[in-house]
């Protein structure tokens, strides 16, 4: 967390939790707190079990009562998302829902809550941004991670992690870990790569001697015996240079 940041509270729940966070949403509105209600999706999908902004921010308003609500997300024109988050920015909107478009260049000190719907739809390192918006002024800050019903215990599990701590380096390894480095050799940026030898993060020390050797082997001349018998996967020759 950066220097000077309110602390905030991470807490994870599941779907049976709604009538308690609209409760305390109204009462942080009250206190003069606002929030943001961020969603996977603009529109229901059949392909995607998750909720909609667009589906859902009719339901938020019904449940806050007189809460003034709004929304932005991708295809909202871009003068109506910029008189939504200036009235926001004002502490006009009450509870702000949108997707990821908040993500990043989003600074409202006044903002206290984070509700992360279907956070199981999310990565690590992405939630973790998003609960960045909130803990910029002085008021005691929040971040809710709702679960949506289909929400696996693995997936659960991996959630805690963000609950657990507020350290971005940590965060970014676990979620490194889980989705995997992708292929070196290939065009996937994530997943299991089909080679599996070593972690480019956990052997790294091995990774380095090997190198190292490697240098040495190329200072004496011998990297031409060497690349005799070197054997790498698809079709990469072994003539990677070492200086």
């Amino acid at each position: 967390m950066p220097p000077g940041r309110t602390p905030v509270r991470t807490v994870l729940r599941d779907d049976g939790a709604r009538g308690r966070l609209a409760e305390f949403l109204r009462k942080e509105v009250a206190a003069g707190g606002q929030a943001y209600w961020v969603f996977p999706l603009i529109e229901e999908s059949e392909k995607v079990s998750a909720r909609a902004v667009a589906t859902h921010v009719r339901a938020v308003r019904q449940a806050l009562g007189g809460v003034r609500v709004e929304a932005v997300h991708g295809r909202t024109p871009a003068g109506e998302r910029e008189s939504v988050m200036a009235a926001f920015a004002a502490g006009e909107v009450g509870v702000l829902c949108a997707t990821t478009v908040i993500e990043v260049g989003v600074d409202v000190p006044n903002a206290s809550v984070m509700v992360i719907e279907n956070a199981e739809r999310f990565g690590l390192a992405q939630l973790h941004q998003l609960r960045g918006r909130v803990g910029r002024g002085r008021r005691r800050s929040f971040c809710v991670l709702l679960t949506g019903p289909e929400c696996a215990d693995e997936a659960r599990r991996r959630l805690e992690v963000v609950v657990a701590t507020s350290d971005g380096f940590r965060i970014a390894e676990e979620d490194f870990r889980q989705r995997g480095p992708g292929e070196l050799t290939g065009l996937r940026q994530w997943g299991r790569p089909e080679f599996l030898v070593a972690s480019l993060w956990a052997h790294r020390r091995e990774l380095e001697a090997a190198r190292a050797l490697a240098a040495a082997a190329g200072r004496r001349g011998e990297l031409a015996a060497l690349a005799k018998k070197v054997r790498c996967p698809g079709g990469v020759g072994p003539e990677i240079p070492v200086g």
